[in-house]
C-alpha cells in the first residue's frame, strides 16, 4: 500500500491531528532556528506581524471587559488637565504631538511609537485604561510605574480622549510651562505642567503645594524617590531630582502664598470630625495634628486648610486601602485608616478643610 493509500486510510481526525502536529513542529523549527529577527532595527515580518498585531487587539479587548469607567470622564477638565500635565512629562518625547513628530523613534524602535489621535479613537476609554496601566509587551510602551494606584491612568486616558479634538493651542493651554518667570529651573521643567507657577494645583488637577510646610514637601518628595509613596505621576520625576534640585522645588512652593485657614466653617459634620473625631470607631480629631487649634503643630504634619477638596477625598481612600505609601510619619494615619471613615465622612471632612481657605 503506497503512502498516500495509507494516509488515505486513516480517521478524519487522525489526520487532523497529524497535520497540526506537522504544522506545530515546523512552526518550531522555525523559531528555533534563529531566523526571524527580533531587532529594533528591523520591522516584524509577514505574517508574524500581523499575528501578534491581531493577538494584541484580542487581548485588549478581552482583558478590558469589566474595567468600569467613571463616568464624568471626558467631561472633568481637572483629569484631562492633569493627564496633559503627565502627557507632556513622561509621553511626548516618544509619542510627539500632530504639529511635532519625533521622526527619530521610527528609526529606532520596531514597532515605532504610534501617533496617539487615531489610537485614541480606535480603542475605547476602558481599552485605553488598560494600555495605560498595563503597558504592552514587545514594544517599548511601558505598564504604569505604581501598580497600586489604579485610579491614576485614567488623568491619562482623559487626555487621550480629549486628543483628537486638540489644536496646538488647545494643547499649550493645558500645559503651564512658566518659561517667563523666575522660578527655579526644576520648577518649570518637573512641578508646573500639574501643579502650577503659582503651586495651587491648576484647579484641582492637583494637590495645592502652594504655603505648604517645607518639611512635608520635602519628605513626600523623598518618599516618592525611593518608592515608599505610590504615584505613577510623581515617582518618576522625583527620582530624576538631585538633592539640590529638590530642596529648591520644596523651598519654593513652601514660600508661595496658598495653603492656611482664612475662614473658619465651626458647623456640620466635617468640622465636628476635625474637631472631635469619631470616639466610638476610635478615630481621633483631624485638628489634633492638621488644625486649626490653638496649640502649635509639628512641621512634619501636613497643612490641609485649603487643600483640594477631591485631593484630600482621594488621600483617605488611599489610606483607607492601605495602596498610599509616604514618609516615615505616614503611619500616624493608621488609626484612621484602620478605623475607616465612611464615604460620607470623608467627603464632609475634605470639604470642610477645602472651605478653610476659602477654595
Amino acid at each position: 500500500m503506497s503512502l498516500r493509500s495509507k494516509w488515505r486510510a486513516l480517521a478524519r481526525w487522525k489526520r487532523l491531528l497529524l497535520g497540526a502536529l506537522a504544522l506545530g513542529l515546523f512552526a518550531f523549527a522555525v523559531i528555533a532556528s534563529g531566523v526571524i529577527p527580533f531587532f529594533a532595527s528591523a520591522d516584524h515580518p509577514e505574517p508574524f506581524a500581523t499575528i501578534l498585531d491581531f493577538a494584541k487587539h484580542r487581548s485588549i479587548a478581552t482583558w478590558s471587559t469589566g474595567i468600569s469607567e467613571p463616568e464624568t470622564l471626558e467631561d472633568d477638565e481637572a483629569l484631562v488637565t492633569l493627564g496633559a500635565g503627565h502627557f507632556e512629562q513622561g509621553c511626548r518625547f516618544c509619542h510627539g504631538t500632530p504639529w511635532d513628530r519625533p521622526s527619530w523613534t521610527h528609526d529606532s524602535f520596531s514597532p515605532p511609537p504610534p501617533p496617539l489621535e487615531p489610537i485614541a479613537e480606535e480603542y475605547d476609554a476602558k481599552e485605553l485604561y488598560l494600555i495605560v496601566d498595563h503597558g504592552v509587551v514587545f514594544t517599548a510602551m511601558p505598564a504604569w510605574p505604581a501598580r497600586d494606584r489604579d485610579d491614576e491612568p485614567w488623568a491619562v486616558v482623559a487626555f487621550l480622549r480629549a486628543l483628537p479634538e486638540l489644536d496646538r493651542e488647545g494643547y499649550e493651554a493645558l500645559i503651564d510651562r512658566g518659561d517667563e518667570l523666575e522660578t527655579p529651573p526644576v520648577v518649570r521643567e518637573r512641578c508646573v505642567q500639574c501643579h502650577g507657577v503659582d503651586g495651587l494645583g491648576r484647579s484641582g488637577a492637583a494637590p495645592v503645594l502652594a504655603g505648604q510646610r517645607e518639611p512635608v514637601l520635602t519628605a513626600a518628595l523623598r518618599a516618592y524617590a525611593e518608592g515608599e509613596r505610590h504615584s505613577g505621576f510623581m515617582q518618576m520625576p522625583a527620582a530624576a531630582l538631585s538633592d539640590d534640585e529638590l530642596e529648591d522645588a520644596a523651598s519654593y512652593y513652601a514660600g508661595l502664598e496658598g495653603l492656611g485657614a482664612t475662614e473658619a466653617p465651626e458647623t456640620g459634620e466635617g468640622a465636628r470630625i476635625a474637631a472631635e473625631g469619631i470616639a466610638e470607631r476610635a478615630i481621633p480629631a483631624c485638628a489634633d495634628c492638621h488644625g486649626p487649634a490653638s496649640h502649635e503643630h509639628a512641621e512634619v504634619h501636613p497643612i490641609l486648610a485649603g487643600q483640594d477638596r477631591r485631593y484630600l477625598r482621594q488621600q483617605l481612600r488611599l489610606f483607607a486601602e492601605g495602596t498610599r505609601g509616604g514618609s516615615e510619619h505616614a503611619g500616624r494615619m493608621d488609626p484612621v485608616a484602620s478605623h475607616e471613615l465612611r464615604l460620607d465622612e470623608r467627603a464632609a471632612v475634605a470639604a470642610y478643610y477645602a472651605a478653610l481657605g476659602g477654595r
